[in-house]
């Protein structure tokens, strides 16, 4: 199956969501280059309206499928972080505690950094306990997206 891709427009700049006809594969951030866009697969084009209107402040859930490829650690964040309510924050130390490894808050940000699903796994609700902490999408866009959920 051939990938297709979709550009979504935020404030914050252009998010491309990519997938094929089981699932989403990645979203790309908005500093991401992206070869191009392509005529969309269904999937890929309900999860593009889906971002679209979580940008446009009427979603705070998704309803998408994804394609989950990771180290067990991993999809074992991944899934704490899809867990985190729309609007509030946790810091990379309860993210760690929560899949049982309480001393493994900079494996929690590796994990979040490697994150294929920005928005929809939302790695920019994990912070560090003295601030924002890092996002691989820049502290621009994290602070963009928490602010945009009340959460700052």
């Amino acid at each position: 199956m051939s990938l297709s891709r979709v550009a979504v427009k935020s404030r914050i700049g252009t998010w491309t969501v990519e997938g094929d006809d089981e699932g989403l594969t990645k979203i790309y951030l908005p500093h991401e280059k992206i070869r191009s866009t392509s005529q969309s697969t269904r999937l890929v084009s309900a999860a593009a309206r889906q971002l679209d209107e979580y940008f446009a402040g009427k979603r705070r859930n998704f309803d998408i499928d994804l394609h989950i490829e990771g180290t067990d650690f991993q999809t074992r964040v991944w899934t704490a972080l899809a867990n985190i309510p729309y609007g509030t924050v946790q810091t990379y130390a309860e993210v760690a505690t929560s899949v049982g490894h309480p001393r493994a808050f900079r494996a929690v940000g590796s994990a979040n950094s490697g994150n294929p699903f920005p928005v929809v796994v939302a790695c920019h609700r994990v912070v560090a306990s003295t601030g924002l902490g890092g996002y691989a999408g820049g502290l621009d866009v994290k602070r963009f997206l928490l602010e945009l959920e009340g959460a700052l």
